[in-house]
């Protein structure tokens, strides 16, 4: 849950208040960029051969350009279209100036069948780095194409790639009586495939994937009031896991996934909690008289984050999950809050507020170091992708709502948008398994 707060989290009932009294067409999410990555690498995907109903190399040069990291070819500029190695004229791409060479061959493999072949040159040794054959249903050629974009991406830059993940949004439209409607939705990284988890006439926020990819726990305001809820994705089963006297936010699982730290008023003004998920029974985790929401996991799960106003400001503290003092780390700005912590251990992403506007900030963990990546004056909700990589977060244009993904480093990023309505609550899922 994200408080704007003008000197305090004292207002974390309002924006409660807010969603309660605040709805969706399932379609894709609108993908542009906004702002490319300079020294962006040369890279040149081939159309593959093959009648195939998806063009796989859009798809995988779609992914490669969203990443900041890669500056793919139009087709109309290819020298050549080599489908097969020995087709490759490496001096034709060298003249052209692309440092990488993608081709592909998309054939039936019986009904509702295909197979899936691709390689992948250095354009200037003149040599394959790599080359795959999957086989795919029909169904599943743009899941065939994400991870091809995934294997080139690791590659060149010797990071694991993150396009074959999902993301979980919340959408909200307004239904023909004029009331909100509000939709849970999962689909691709880049907003295709879009998939109802729930639909409700109550505001539903907070998303948390877990660590396996099969669950989501989120917060529902049925009855007019908060509960959380964990739904298994591919049943459709749902369970509520957290209905206490007041408020009832943030659930955020363990990498193990056998706990969930919540927000809780349980026992006076909000505090965090961790829920074994195996007993049910929840354990109080912070001791303080201001407000402590909006938690987070350690990779390791030794730690957990969480926002507080107990410095007079919104911060970003780290307890253990064992329980004991809390240890502030954020101090750039008088407003920091929402963190989350990338996979790998390394950052710190914040909404940062400054400047009569709130940014999304990385912060070096080791080093402290401190930057706003975001360019918009209203941005919410970080969420790492898997591989630590790209964030993804909520942001405000033109008096809409979109989800925007900015590389860590700030230089590239990318607007997803409805075409009506709104998407918020943004979480990046974990890798396929």
């Amino acid at each position: 849950m994200r408080m704007k707060i003008q000197g305090s989290l004292r207002a974390i009932g309002w924006a409660f208040s807010l969603y309660l009294f605040a709805g969706t067409a399932l379609a894709a999410l609108q993908i542009e960029i906004s702002q490319g990555g300079e020294g962006a690498i040369p890279v040149a995907v081939v159309p593959f051969a093959g009648n195939a109903p998806q063009m796989l190399n859009e798809v995988i040069a779609g992914d490669l350009a969203r990443s900041g990291q890669f500056s793919p070819m139009p087709d109309s500029k290819m020298p050549e279209r080599p489908t097969r190695p020995d087709y490759v004229g490496f001096p034709a791409w060298r003249a052209v100036g692309t440092d990488y060479l993608v081709i592909g061959d998309v054939q039936p493999a019986g009904a509702g069948q295909w197979r899936v072949e691709f390689h992948l040159f250095d354009v200037y040794k003149g040599v394959q780095m790599t080359g795959l054959s999957i086989n795919a249903r029909t169904e599943d050629l743009r899941m065939a194409g994400h991870r091809i974009a995934d294997i080139v991406y690791e590659a060149i830059l010797g990071i694991k790639g993150a396009f074959n993940t999902r993301i979980a949004y919340v959408t909200e439209t307004k239904g023909a009586d004029g009331k909100a409607r509000y939709n849970l939705e999962v689909a691709d990284s880049d907003g295709y495939n879009p998939q109802v988890v729930l639909e409700s006439i109550h505001p539903i926020m907070s998303p948390s994937w877990s660590p396996d990819g099969g669950r989501i726990a989120y917060v529902s305001f049925e009855g007019r009031r908060s509960g959380i809820y964990i739904q298994d994705l591919a049943s459709g089963r749902r369970e509520r896991v957290a209905s206490f006297p007041g408020i009832n936010g943030a659930p955020a699982w363990s990498p193990r996934g056998d706990r969930l730290a919540l927000t809780l008023s349980k026992d006076g003004n909000p505090e965090i909690y961790v829920l074994d998920l195996a007993t049910r029974q929840e354990r109080r985790l912070t001791q303080s008289g201001a407000i402590d929401t909006e938690s987070a996991w350690s990779a390791d799960s030794s730690s957990v984050i969480f926002t507080s106003d107990r410095s007079g400001q919104p911060q970003i503290y780290q307890v253990d999950a064992s329980g004991g003092p809390a240890r502030r780390l954020t101090f750039e700005g008088s407003y920091n809050a929402g963190g989350n912590l990338s996979p790998d251990g390394r950052w710190l992403a914040t909404v940062h507020g400054g400047g009569g506007g709130f940014r999304i900030g990385v912060q070096d963990l080791a080093s402290g170091g401190f930057r706003a990546i975001s360019q918009g004056r209203n941005d919410e909700r970080p969420s790492f992708a898997p591989n630590s990589a790209m964030i993804l977060h909520a942001a405000q244009e033109g008096g809409r709502s979109v989800l925007k993904v900015v590389s860590v480093d700030g230089r590239s990023s990318q607007r997803l948008s409805l075409q009506k309505g709104k998407v918020r609550d943004p979480a990046w899922g974990p890798y396929r398994q």
